[in-house]
């Protein structure tokens, strides 16, 4: 059946050295190592889900290992595949920069293969808990910049979008229903931005 937590020797040295790796306030919240067999034909990773960031640590050929670390808020999708006697987790990655506004310029793809299920298992918890946690936090930093565009016409006042015809509401009505569409935002927010725009 599945390993013991302690059958290789050399399961703490890469455990050393990831708590190396840890900066201050960060903590270790779970990690995966490929099995010894899956290791015989590829260089072996730890997988580590932190406070801040997944850390995976790759074995080189020759001794000494590469670290990758992807940043929670460029987690984009994560899956987990279990087996009989491993689990495959994979990772989508948006490159994005940290404002909601701007759009992703690409993706990476990661995959680890050969994890020990119950590892995997608990990393992959971690990750889908830190993708909602950023979704959330994405849709709400969207709403509040579409809040703020939608509200920068104080009421009484003549708008200077009057003379164009309205188009800069009709912008920020679409802009609105965009994010309706995308589910960033629910009906109750849209039609209380929806009130506002109408009403300037």
């Amino acid at each position: 059946m599945g390993e013991p937590m302690n059958a290789d020797a050399d399961v703490a040295r890469p455990l050393s050295q990831l708590r190396a790796l840890l900066i201050d306030g960060e903590t270790l919240e779970a990690w995966a190592i490929q099995r010894r067999v899956f290791a015989l034909t590829h260089r072996r990773q730890l997988v580590a889900a932190t406070s801040g960031r997944l850390l995976v640590l790759t074995r080189r050929l020759l001794g000494g290992f590469d670290v990758t670390t992807l940043r929670w808020q460029d987690l984009d999708d994560v899956t987990l595949k279990v087996g009989v006697l491993s689990g495959e987790l994979a990772l989508r990655a948006a490159r994005a920069t940290d404002l909601a506004s701007q759009a992703a310029s690409g993706s990476q793809q990661l995959l680890f293969s050969g994890l020990r299920k119950d590892q995997a298992q608990a990393v992959y918890r971690i990750c889908q808990t830190q993708d909602q946690a950023w979704r959330e936090k994405r849709r709400v930093r969207e709403l509040e910049e579409l809040r703020a565009r939608s509200g920068g016409i104080q009421v009484g006042s003549t708008p200077a979008s009057a003379t164009a015809g309205g188009t800069d509401a009709v912008g920020r009505l679409q802009e609105a229903r965009r994010l309706l569409e995308a589910r960033l935002i629910t009906d109750a927010e849209y039609e209380s931005i929806k009130a506002k725009i109408v009403s300037q």
